[in-house]
């Protein structure tokens, strides 16, 4: 049985200011319908022969992550259940879990490890060449895709192939090699005989368990405790990991703690089209340009600008007499940056990050499992926030201890409880809930419910809720 395993748990730093740690880069759309993740989900639907997938990811991303799969047709039919990481410990763990689920699922099971992140346009050479991992895969080999180099790439790790692996395409792994300088990825291309490492895998899950128990018996011994206190919230389509244990899993990478060792790696060199969308530049190269070598991604205009790529979704962007650049803008951040720097726009994230500032983990628009919110204006001692309800949702019943909310209903119906008080407010009416109130707000409609929320308070901040109840599991 071949089991597509997504492991969704990149923030994406590089892709900041439109991947951020709430809506990190798995759910981006790159000018198209499906967002990276989905496109990943429907690149390997084909695949799960036994109708089994896992997506392994935060499980902060867990409603988001549910509506990704409820509008992807492909996987209707598939039974995908969520494996949801407390925090991340790196893809060693994540791949060790995956495969006691696996295991525990099917004796035979091989899974086909992807990350939700790349980019592969290709689809049946892409599922073809999966296709043969899983064959070599079944006599114990772990199974890497090496990527055809096109050109001294110096972002991307480096596989040396050895010897081939019986009649088929494999090759025996020699060495890895980390990101190297411009003078040996040219040389690297020179050889003839080194791929890129796509990060993509196939093995039978018995195989990388046995694997991780000679190379990090330490990480696998933790991730069978995780696994083991984990089954009492096992649910179908959901299983939450044992916060304490799964986080005393060593922080390590499957190549450091496996790969890198052991004997039976093989590496599968593949041609199809791949990306990993790791910059904005790799992001531009995905559209085509115009005479000037200019991209665009909204509504743009240039004069005398060359070889430049701009993103803005809600207003016109003109760029004039500029040469090399990267214009990324959404409603609170504006990222301008050289095309040759794009790589270091994840130190702007860890500016951002040591200084507190919202805009490295939240946008202005907010995605939560009953809909979103979006802030319009905040200054001192006042927010103002736009919310939408989705029908039949509810949000928790929680209270504030700084802040007062002024509820003003513009479409819909909401039902509200405030204390003792539970009553309804149509649209063009408003209620009132004072500090300290206990209070929840509730769509009872068929049509989604917005309104206009004032705060007023000394602190109004996101982490000033106690929470009482919650349908959604995030009380405590």
């Amino acid at each position: 049985m071949l089991i597509p395993v997504i492991l969704s748990g990149g923030t994406g730093t590089r892709l900041w200011p439109v991947s951020r740690e709430a809506f990190p880069k798995p759910f981006m759309k790159l000018g198209g319908e499906f967002s990276l993740l989905q496109r990943t989900m429907a690149r390997c639907a084909p695949l799960a022969d036994g109708r089994q997938a896992a997506i392994v990811s935060n499980r902060e991303y867990q409603f988001k992550t549910r509506e990704e799969i409820a509008k992807l047709p492909a996987f209707k039919s598939i039974q995908c259940t969520q494996l949801l990481e407390p925090a991340g410990r790196n893809t060693a763990p994540a791949i060790a879990i995956a495969a006691l689920w696996a295991d525990s699922l099917a004796p035979d099971a091989t899974l086909l490890v992807l990350p939700a992140d790349h980019l592969i346009p290709d689809e049946a050479a892409f599922q073809a060449a999966a296709r043969q991992a899983a064959q070599i895969a079944q006599d114990g080999s772990l199974v890497l895709f090496g990527i055809q180099p096109t050109g001294p790439e110096t972002g991307f790790g480096y596989i040396e192939a050895g010897a081939p692996l019986g009649a088929s395409d494999a090759r025996r792994v020699v060495r890895f090699v980390e990101k190297p300088d411009a003078a040996r990825a040219a040389m690297f291309l020179q050889t003839g005989n080194f791929v890129w490492n796509s990060g993509m895998f196939c093995f039978r899950a018995k195989a990388i368990i046995a694997a991780l128990d000679a190379h990090a018996p330490d990480l696998m011994a933790q991730a069978r405790l995780a696994w083991a206190a984990s089954q009492t919230n096992a649910a179908a389509d959901r299983v939450e990991l044992d916060a304490p244990t799964f986080a005393a899993c060593r922080d390590v990478s499957i190549d450091v703690a496996v790969m890198e060792k052991a004997a039976d790696v093989v590496v599968l060199p593949s041609r199809f089209g791949w990306s990993d969308i790791g910059s904005w530049k790799a992001v531009a190269e995905q559209f085509e340009a115009d005479t000037d070598g200019n991209t665009t991604v909204g509504e743009a205009i240039f004069v005398n600008a060359h070889n430049t790529h701009v993103q803005s979704d809600d207003r016109l962007v003109a760029m004039v007499g500029v040469d090399n650049l990267l214009v990324i803008d959404t409603p609170d951040a504006l990222l301008v940056a050289s095309k040759d720097a794009s790589q270091q726009v994840k130190e702007i994230v860890t500016r951002l990050k040591a200084s507190g500032h919202e805009a490295a983990r939240l946008h202005r628009t907010v995605a939560r499992p009953w809909g979103t919110y979006t802030v319009l204006q905040e200054g001192a001692r006042f927010k103002i926030k736009r919310i939408e309800v989705k029908s039949g949702q509810t949000l928790s019943l929680q209270m504030h201890h700084h802040r007062s909310e002024h509820w003003i209903v513009v479409s819909g119906t909401a039902k509200v409880t405030c204390d003792d008080r539970t009553y309804l407010v149509a649209a063009n009416e408003s209620t009132y809930i004072p500090i300290g109130t206990r209070h929840r707000l509730e769509n009872p409609g068929v049509l989604d419910l917005v309104m206009i929320e004032v705060q007023c308070g000394d602190y109004l901040g996101e982490d000033d809720i106690v929470r009482f109840e919650d349908k959604y599991g995030r009380v405590g």
